[in-house]
């Protein structure tokens, strides 16, 4: 048996990829897509139909050039979450504009822009999850949304403080970045030889696996953003993990059983610890500076990707 075999009887398995290629070969449950990755498959001949119907959508809406290239943007990230839908049994992740993510009520408009677009689609707000980055403006709109049935991924989440909230506030999934905060630490605090089990990224994972299923939070784990495949084997047993294809090609072609490393608690505390308040959620958070930079820089990032995406759809519409 190959280790991504092995793997899945201990976590979900999530391709974290908007190529639909991929998608078929590895045959997951769910996928996670966010603007970078629109950004790298969009030009696919796939998803040609996709840009043409969302330029018309566009233009059909009316409005100003922003609002027409708004609408568009949101009609691909639409188009192509519907085709991932066609091919899996699960989730699709689609992600708001990183630019909303310190605004609830710009999340929330938002959010529920999105989830009518999909039924206008013809697709269940069920099986759709909509992406925010875990600040506190982005876990209070996720508190609500989840009100309105519509289940939430809190992404690009580094701290241990993040996490609380998120499952504080209900929230369906969180994706803590493990990848991201390995660089982190790598850059400013380099092991002379890696050892997984120093590994910052696996070892925050391992901390909030074992609070949220201590005090029963009913928040789903899925690690994500991993830079290599000891980081995903040292996390079997997480409730999910969203891989690249490079990777889950590197755990196809490798042969090995693969044991399970996270185990739910054998004690599990009912009392729940007090919320957290947006002060106490600040101060924690900004204790810890990798998180802090991490999450700022991933906010950044994802806008310039949106910014680029926005900027290729323009020409359609002047």
């Amino acid at each position: 048996m190959n280790q991504l075999e092995s793997l899945k009887k201990f976590s979900k398995i999530v391709v974290d990829s908007g190529d639909i290629e991929s998608i078929e070969q590895y045959k997951p449950e769910d996928v996670t897509t966010n603007p970078s990755l629109i950004l790298k498959y969009w030009n696919l001949d796939i998803y040609h139909n996709i840009l043409i119907n969302s330029i018309e959508y566009a233009k059909k809406k009316g409005g100003n050039l922003k609002k027409k290239v708004h609408n568009a943007v949101n009609k691909i990230a639409v188009g192509i979450g519907s085709k991932i839908l066609e091919k899996i049994t699960g989730y699709v992740s689609t992600e708001v504009n990183a630019k909303y993510s310190f605004s609830i009520e710009d999340c929330i408009i938002e959010g529920k822009k999105l989830i009518s677009m999909y039924e206008e689609e013809g697709v269940n707000r069920s099986r759709v999850l909509i992406k925010l980055a875990a600040t506190w403006e982005c876990i209070q709109a996720a508190k609500e949304l989840e009100k309105l049935n519509i289940k939430c991924n809190l992404t690009l989440l580094f701290s241990f403080a993040q996490a609380k909230a998120c499952a504080e506030a209900n929230v369906f999934l969180i994706s803590p970045f493990v990848g991201r905060i390995y660089d982190w630490y790598n850059l400013h605090y380099p092991l002379l030889q890696y050892d997984v089990n120093k590994d910052k990224g696996v070892l925050s994972v391992k901390k909030i696996f074992n609070y949220f299923k201590t005090y029963n939070y009913n928040t789903i784990i899925m690690g994500a953003s991993f830079r290599n495949i000891q980081q995903i084997l040292a996390l079997s047993g997480c409730d999910q993990l969203t891989i690249s294809p490079i990777l889950l090609e590197e755990l196809k072609n490798t042969i090995g059983k693969v044991d399970k490393q996270l185990h739910i608690p054998n004690e599990i505390t009912i009392i729940k610890p007090k919320n957290l308040s947006k002060s106490e959620f600040l101060w924690e958070h900004n204790l810890d500076q990798m998180a802090v930079e991490t999450l700022s820089s991933g906010i950044r990032q994802f806008g310039l990707d949106q910014d680029k995406l926005e900027k290729l759809i323009i020409p359609y519409l002047i």
